[in-house]
């Protein structure tokens, strides 16, 4: 699934081709993604501009001007492209504006989402009510990242994946910023502390902002807007190095499973 750095780089991506355009036509090539679409989507859509495109956690807000927000989340395949040559039978969506840019929303799992909400009330909705605060915020430090795992007695890589802790951070990127940090996957949450904790933030704010200056990572089925990929995935530490020697200590990296989801880590490095 893309995590936020993907999901900024879809949403910069977007914002050339859409963002004070007009939406002149909407087309469906299916009734629903993960859910059917709104019964309205065409008459809030056509013949309305994007004033706004925002990102928060790993969903893009697109605010048209009818104080309607289109609310997207890529799923588990989702990607945007802009007028591709050839159509594909996972085309589900496309939105053309009124300069004449195709822009085309491809899922071949259709685990997607697109659903409006009042723009202003976001944050009322289910998806966003306990969502945390966004790590590349200023909001985020040591003392928000310390309130929000005080309770938290679970290892430290899986209370990260909660996006009630901190918004965004996914599996590859949650074992990345615990590699820089030094911080054992095992360790529980709401132990960690000080210069720990303050490292922690740090390095979850590196490995994000990396990863968008890279492009997103190029796992799977990620596409940035232009159809390319990302490359990120070529400069991380741990992940998907199972058995690999450790950069820095040399010794080897271990693959466990938490939550369901492969950790990656240096037992030498990371306590």
């Amino acid at each position: 699934m893309p995590e936020l750095p993907e999901v900024e780089t879809v949403k910069n991506g977007l914002e050339p081709y859409i963002l004070g355009k007009t939406i002149h036509t909407l087309i469906l090539n299916r009734e629903n993604l993960r859910f059917p679409f709104d019964a309205k989507m065409h008459e809030w859509i056509e013949g309305h501009q994007c004033v706004s495109l925002r990102r928060r956690g790993k969903y893009i807000w697109m605010d048209m001007d009818n104080s309607k927000t289109l609310v997207v989340h890529l799923g588990m395949s989702g990607s945007f492209s802009i007028n591709p040559t050839k159509t594909n039978k996972h085309d589900h969506v496309e939105f053309i504006t009124d300069s004449g840019t195709r822009i085309v929303y491809n899922d071949p799992r259709r685990f997607g989402m697109m659903y409006f909400v009042d723009t202003g009330g976001e944050h009322a909705h289910p998806s966003f009510q306990s969502m945390g605060v966004e790590p590349l915020g200023n909001g985020f430090n040591a003392d928000t990242l310390r309130d929000a795992l005080k309770n938290k007695t679970t290892p430290i890589k899986v209370a990260l994946l909660d996006q009630s802790v901190v918004a965004g951070v996914g599996n590859i990127y949650a074992c990345e910023a615990l590699y820089l940090s030094g911080i054992s996957p095992l360790k529980a949450a709401n132990t960690i502390k000080g210069n720990r904790l303050e490292q922690l933030v740090t390095s979850i704010k590196t490995v994000l902002m990396d990863a968008i200056e890279s492009g997103g990572s190029t796992l799977r089925d990620h596409r940035k807007t232009d159809g390319t990929m990302g490359y990120f995935q070529h400069h991380f530490n741990v992940y998907g190095k199972e058995g690999e020697k450790c950069p820095l200590t040399g010794g080897l990296i271990k693959r466990i499973t938490q939550a369901g989801r492969s950790t990656f880590y240096c037992p030498a490095k990371q306590r």
